[in-house]
């Protein structure tokens, strides 16, 4: 077994090859999580596009290739791998999660037959999937180069920009406070909500890993709560 860890490890470098793969299951997450919304948003076919669930499958697929990949390169290098290895299997958790709410909102848009219109809250609908779309594109962006201001700034404006107005939606929608709305349509909007919040509370954790120490990985720092 070693003297096939040792080949391995002298072929390329595995840890290299797993952060390449993170990259690519991210990309992965965020075309699962784009169509997924349209289809729920812009889509009347009751017809689903079957390929976000083979996406889904590749994702898994890559985040066991990672953890292997993780697990050689430390048990080669030694415990001064140790860290950088958690915190890419981390990683890859998130991302694997953001996988699973785009089935989700998938899920949702084959119960919604009808796209999801809503015109008395449509301002805010579209100010989140704009966020959700720029975080997505910045996440990736801040991991690549390793951007800690970038971090610091994503994590500071997640509050404001985008958590406070899923909860406002999330509130109004199942406390039936839009009178405009059918009950179907209210359960779908607050669960799209709830979706997407949870999407960016994903990427929000994989750029604590730039800017926080590993044991604080996926909590705000004081500095950029305030």
């Amino acid at each position: 077994m070693w003297n096939q860890l040792l080949k391995l490890w002298k072929s390329d470098n595995l840890l290299v090859q797993a952060w390449d793969q993170s990259y690519e299951m991210l990309e992965i997450a965020r075309d699962m999580c784009l169509e997924a919304m349209r289809i729920l948003r812009e889509s009347d076919d009751t017809v689903i596009n079957k390929d976000i669930r083979q996406k889904d499958k590749k994702v898994n697929e890559y985040e066991q290739d990672v953890r292997r990949k993780v697990m050689t390169h430390c048990t080669v290098q030694g415990p001064n791998e140790l860290p950088g290895g958690m915190v890419l299997v981390s990683i890859v958790i998130d991302i694997e999660r953001i996988g699973d709410y785009a089935k989700n909102i998938l899920d949702l848009a084959e119960v919604h037959s009808n796209r999801l219109d809503i015109p008395d809250l449509e301002e805010d609908l579209h100010q989140i999937e704009s966020t959700t779309k720029e975080r997505f594109k910045e996440t990736i962006r801040i991991l690549r180069e390793q951007d800690e201001d970038g971090a610091k700034h994503q994590m500071s404006t997640l509050k404001k920009e985008l958590s406070l107005i899923c909860d406002t939606i999330v509130d109004r929608a199942a406390g039936g406070k839009i009178n405009s709305l059918t009950p179907d349509d209210c359960a779908a909007l607050a669960l799209y909500a709830r979706y997407l919040k949870r999407i960016n509370s994903h990427l929000n954790n994989m750029v604590t890993s730039v800017a926080n120490p590993f044991e604080k990985i996926g909590f705000q720092s004081e500095e950029t709560k305030t």
